[in-house]
């Protein structure tokens, strides 16, 4: 195990950690990165298996809400219903992550253009909804109807090509549903935790023959940087959207695909 390689994977650690909650695709940040460092994990299962960095870093910040809602779980309606609702949005990615998990790491996850292209159109998506100016529906993620957090989750599909972004797709699925962009993000948050446990699950179930321990080091050094990086977003993301809009991250992402697409059809 070469020290470059556990510098890279740093690196890529905090790419993650900065990406992952905002609507940027930190999959195609990772994939596109580690194309042009010549940075390629065994089994692609590094791009996977630090997000569950990202989500301790959800996990460390949310700890007190987390807290609550196991208490108040077996007595309050509202708690039920919205533990309820995440879970069903968590479902249809359950469902076709596994079934399309071979596809998506062996095609999808090494064909960079389709990232670039992705980014792009998710870019002129973003700057469109941003700038609908709709009374919204709902002001707090508890009260979301159980159709509108499965409506959410279906969307989230989207996310499994890399480029789309998870936390795109969701915030876009619940503003146009009638969520304010706050909540919106805030939902997306919550969402992550049984989407991402379970496509890191699913990932190291899938590769644990072929992972060394070499690997696991790597995979650890962006575990760690993904987390520290991620408890910096994950605290001050909502404030900022609630502010700003999201159009900030659709622009990024024009930039970033365009820059992408150029690079390739020039260097390859």
């Amino acid at each position: 195990m070469e020290e470059q390689s556990l510098l890279v994977a740093a690196l890529l650690g905090i790419l993650e950690g900065l990406t992952e909650f905002i609507p940027v695709s930190s999959t195609g940040h990772l994939l596109l990165a580690g194309h042009f460092l010549g940075f390629e994990s065994t089994g692609r299962s590094f791009e996977v298996l630090i997000q569950l960095g990202a989500i301790m870093a959800i996990l460390t910040v949310y700890s007190a809400r987390l807290w609550h809602l196991a208490v108040t779980l077996p007595k309050h309606r509202e708690t039920q219903r919205f533990v309820a609702g995440v879970l069903i949005a968590f479902l249809p990615a359950a469902v076709i992550g596994a079934l399309a998990h071979d596809f998506i790491k062996t095609v999808l996850f090494e064909t960079p253009m389709v990232i670039c292209v992705m980014l792009i159109i998710g870019g002129f998506v973003l700057l469109w909804v941003d700038r609908r100016h709709v009374e919204p529906k709902y002001n707090h993620v508890a009260e979301f109807p159980l159709s509108v957090c499965f409506k959410i989750g279906f969307i989230q599909c989207l996310a499994m090509i890399p480029g789309t972004s998870r936390s795109g797709a969701t915030i876009v699925g619940a503003l146009l549903m009638g969520a304010d962009k706050r909540s919106a993000a805030e939902f997306s948050f919550f969402l992550a935790m049984p989407t991402m446990v379970g496509a890191f699950s699913y990932d190291l179930f899938k590769n644990r023959s072929i992972l060394t321990m070499d690997d696991f080091w790597i995979i650890g050094a962006g575990f760690v940087t993904a987390f520290i990086a991620g408890v910096i977003v994950v605290r001050y993301l909502l404030d900022f959207v609630a502010k700003r809009g999201y159009t900030p991250f659709a622009i990024w992402r024009l930039v970033v695909g365009t820059v992408g697409l150029v690079a390739l059809l020039v260097f390859g």
